[in-house]
């Protein structure tokens, strides 16, 4: 089963079972050399998407779930105008494991996020306790 590294509203974990019933979370992990960002003004979310970008020296936060091929079928419907890459991110015991994640196409524009947007997000830092 392929591993999602997830580091934006799907950390929170009552959003990712429920785009996700049988994703199974697994652990804290980061992705060097890639920064976190806003962009593309999104009028549904009424602010700026979160995707992250090469960035030497930075790190993004996040988790690693174990899902389904048919999850992540579910997923891509949710994540338009993102693209599946994958990438290596390393676990609190510094492992290197293989996962996919999405990345914004095109050149994003940086925006700003919606206060509810933002919220979302912290909460799966709260239940990851990356915060």
């Amino acid at each position: 089963m392929p591993y999602y590294f997830a580091y934006a509203s799907n950390l929170d974990k009552n959003q990712m079972k429920e785009r996700c019933p049988e994703s199974k979370p697994l652990y804290k992990a980061a992705l060097p050399n890639y920064k976190l960002i806003f962009a593309d003004w999104s009028r549904q979310l009424r602010g700026g998407k979160a995707t992250i970008i090469l960035f030497k020296g930075e790190r993004v936060l996040g988790a690693v779930y174990e899902v389904t091929d048919q999850c992540m079928n579910r997923l891509d419907k949710y994540e338009t105008a993102y693209s599946r890459i994958k990438v290596n991110v390393f676990d609190e015991d510094g492992e290197s494991v293989e996962a996919i994640t999405y990345i914004k196409s095109g050149q994003p524009q940086v925006a700003k996020p919606s206060q509810e947007y933002l919220s979302i997000i912290q909460q799966g830092y709260k239940d990851w306790g990356i915060i």
